[in-house]
């Protein structure tokens, strides 16, 4: 009988976030608070003429789409996540999703600062009453979306699977460390609903304002600095995501100087380093090791054990 020699070598690439079922039924949890919030009020404002009401409706469905984008990631990641045809599993569609979800968060924040330019020209009528009423019915959905999607650093834990490793000159291992790192899909909904809060916040003030002393210019004023936070927020978002997707190496975790302390003992020295990101608390490593005394490759992925955020390692020695 002939038997293959890596059959016993397979193993998948799952590397979602360790939170990755609980965070998508959150998300999509969000969505039905958004969606109903959203439906009540462009029929309120419908049936009752309010065109405050049907604007805060409409604003609201934009932050609802966002977030579909985050739960489709996450379902579609789940679905696909030992499907070969991704060479290292689908953990960073969150980050794909991510990134998108902030360009809409930036276009949204240009929407809000434009509307609020327009108006400091050319000032509106505001009904307070209505208008306060409606902003503290959407500040509440969103204090409550929010709560839901907060990132809670005590619930994580970490699971420690399987390893694999190939002793030939070269070699790769697989290990299911779960080690947590902030999701970056889940961020960018609690982003959208955060931002969604904020301008529901400010709305508040500048309303207070505007029914107490007249202050017209308070609402759009308000808006402008709103604009201005939540433009921040996407920038951020938008830099840390697109890092991610274009394998930028990690940064504050210490990943690449753990390696080289855990790799370089006398002679032996690394010629070649790459460590990019795979999921949220997944890293990948390939690593290239000159020794004039070289050693099996699994010797070498023994000494980065300790790593809990490597979950993909591949090593490569070479005799100096």
């Amino acid at each position: 009988m002939t038997t293959n020699p890596t059959a016993n070598r397979t193993h998948d690439h799952v590397f979602l976030g360790a939170d990755h079922h609980r965070n998508e039924r959150k998300v999509w949890l969000v969505i039905v608070l958004t969606s109903g919030m959203m439906a009540a009020e462009i029929v309120a404002g419908t049936v009752y003429g309010s065109m405050a009401l049907v604007a805060d409706g409409w604003h609201m469905s934009t932050h609802a789409g966002a977030m579909l984008i985050a739960a489709l990631a996450y379902s579609y990641a789940r679905r696909h996540a030992r499907d070969p045809r991704f060479t290292f599993g689908t953990g960073k569609l969150g980050d794909l999703a991510g990134f998108a979800s902030a360009i809409v968060l930036a276009l949204i924040a240009l929407l809000i600062g434009w509307e609020s330019f327009v108006r400091l020209a050319n000032p509106v009528a505001i009904g307070f009453e209505q208008a306060i009423a409606v902003a503290v019915a959407g500040l509440a959905v969103n204090l409550l979306s929010a709560w839901l999607l907060r990132d809670d650093p005590g619930h994580h834990h970490h699971s420690h699977g399987h390893a694999h490793s190939h002793d030939h000159g070269h070699g790769h291992d697989h290990h299911d460390h779960g080690h947590h790192r902030r999701d970056n899909n889940l961020r960018a909904a609690y982003l959208h609903v955060l931002a969604d809060a904020l301008t529901s916040v400010l709305a508040i003030v500048a309303l207070l304002l505007g029914r107490s002393y007249g202050w017209l210019w308070a609402d759009p004023a308000m808006g402008v600095v709103g604009a201005l936070v939540i433009v921040r927020w996407s920038w951020s978002l938008i830099r840390e995501t697109g890092g991610v997707l274009v394998d930028a190496v990690p940064q504050g975790e210490g990943l690449v100087d753990g390696i080289r302390t855990a790799l370089e003992h006398g002679q032996e020295r690394i010629t070649d380093l790459h460590v990019w990101q795979v999921g949220p608390g997944h890293h990948a490593a390939i690593v290239s090791i000159v020794s004039p005394e070289p050693k099996a490759p699994a010797i070498y992925k023994a000494r980065l054990a300790h790593l809990g955020a490597l979950s993909h390692v591949t090593v490569e020695v070479q005799p100096a």
